[in-house]
């Protein structure tokens, strides 16, 4: 099995399924894990030196941040139900507790931090939609914790892909310092499909192919990208949900298309 894929574990006394940090990836930023809780079922944590975005990928929670509760947070049934989640930023050096007012999904998305910033309800409202591409390289995307909202070093966004479609294609990276040209950014993929049974492919990989490799990637698996390019396809009959975390030294997702494809959208078929 590729070591950039991260397959679900059977839940953990937490109701913990994926932990992805950065020293089990080999990289500097970005931390994820995902929890699938019952209805009462509480997790605590404390945020240390990172800031933490807590997605609440479905169902309902109450969420305590230090002395500040917010509560009944999440409205979502399904990640394909066309809706937006709620999520709830936290600085750093704050306590966390998380109370499931239902089943609950949930994501604790993180990066190293600074401070300075407040917890806050990110509601979907506030989340902007777009959809990009054209043909079969159409998919939406929401940005739960874009660049242009306040946050130190994460990044964070959810994208659905229809049936038959491409999704981050054509090929593109961020892995280099060099801005405005590019930036540097690590990367988590948290995929699911609708019906569950389905599956997808990713491929990752680099310029030299020091990195090459292509995932047949299931419900509830996790893909990591420390470099490359990293295109997604989803066969027809199935649609794709990934739930992406960025985060590198600098707060900018700025891209570069794989030189080899970027014609598929600079210039007509050949």
């Amino acid at each position: 099995m590729s070591s950039l894929l991260v397959k679900p574990e059977v839940p953990n006394s937490e109701g913990r399924v994926h932990s992805v940090t950065p020293q089990s990836a080999g990289w500097d930023h970005v931390g994820f894990e995902l929890f699938k809780l019952k209805t009462g079922d509480s997790i605590s944590r404390h945020s240390h030196d990172r800031e933490t975005c807590i997605v609440m990928v479905t169902g309902t929670a109450d969420v305590t941040v230090g002395d500040i509760s917010f509560n009944d947070i999440g409205t979502r049934k399904s990640v394909f139900d066309g809706t937006a989640p709620h999520a709830v930023y936290v600085p750093i050096d704050r306590k966390i507790l998380v109370t499931a007012k239902t089943d609950l999904t949930l994501a604790l998305c993180s990066a190293p931090g600074i401070g300075g910033l407040e917890p806050r309800v990110i509601t979907p409202k506030k989340m902007d939609k777009e959809t990009r591409g054209n043909g079969a390289n159409i998919r939406h995307v929401c940005n739960i914790l874009p660049e242009n909202e306040p946050a130190d070093s994460l990044l964070v966004v959810e994208v659905i892909t229809p049936s038959g479609n491409w999704s981050s294609y054509p090929p593109h990276k961020h892995d280099t310092d060099n801005l405005p040209v590019e930036s540097n950014l690590e990367e988590t993929y948290y995929h699911r499909l609708n019906p569950s049974q389905g599956f997808a492919f990713q491929r990752v990989y680099t310029d030299d192919r020091s990195i090459d490799e292509t995932m047949a990637v299931e419900d509830g698996d996790v893909v990591m990208v420390p470099k490359g390019y990293h295109p997604v396809g989803v066969p027809h009959g199935y649609d794709l949900y990934y739930l992406n975390v960025m985060a590198g030294p600098i707060r900018k997702w700025h891209f570069n298309n794989d030189p080899a494809h970027d014609w598929i959208v600079t210039k007509p078929f050949p």
